[in-house]
């Protein structure tokens, strides 16, 4: 009885612990599984514009840049701006507006951090430093120490022996097969 009791405890107190953790890493997960639908880090909007341009324009002229944005409802602040014959793109804070010279069709991309989530993902991709790999690595050996005491929390007809043993084997062949399919 004694092991049984250590056992749930080790369990109990590892599942406080890493409470946390476990909820930032399955919203992030879920989200970086995902990136091929969206971008889990950033807001990315795309706003269609017309610009009117002075017949010769001088496609070098900061002052260009500037009253083009100024012309725009946000009033974004000027970066700097490159030109081709017939692109001109200005790089403001958080984006750009990118135009056709000759069309004056353009549009203004705007980039912004997706709050929390991405401060998860960072996290999710160990990008901190010393302190968080520690912090990780003990997230990765508690996992690992949950899903063995895990195993041994009830007995009887829902235990490891009997309908635990099924869904125990379930979850470890299920992943081998999808990674048999997918190598």
């Amino acid at each position: 009885m004694k092991i049984r009791r250590i056992n749930r405890a080790i369990h109990r107190d590892l599942g406080y612990l890493f409470f946390g953790m476990t909820i930032i890493y399955a919203i992030s997960g879920i989200a970086l599984n995902h990136r091929h639908h969206w971008n889990p880090n950033y807001i990315i909007r795309h706003d269609t514009i017309g610009v009117e341009l002075p017949g010769e324009v001088e496609l070098r002229n900061r002052d260009l840049a500037e009253n083009i944005l100024s012309s725009l409802p946000e009033n974004p602040r000027y970066r700097t701006h490159i030109s081709t014959p017939s692109q001109y793109k200005i790089f403001i804070e958080g984006g750009s507006v990118t135009f056709n010279t000759e069309t004056g069709e353009g549009v203004v991309e705007t980039i912004r951090r997706r709050r929390v989530l991405h401060q998860f993902n960072s996290l999710h991709y160990n990008r901190p430093r010393k302190l968080w790999t520690w912090f990780a690595d003990a997230y990765g050996a508690g996992l690992l120490v949950l899903a063995v005491t895990g195993l041994f929390i009830l007995k009887g007809k829902n235990g490891i022996t009997r309908r635990g043993a099924w869904l125990t084997a379930t979850g470890i062949v299920v992943p081998f097969i999808l990674l048999l399919i997918y190598s």
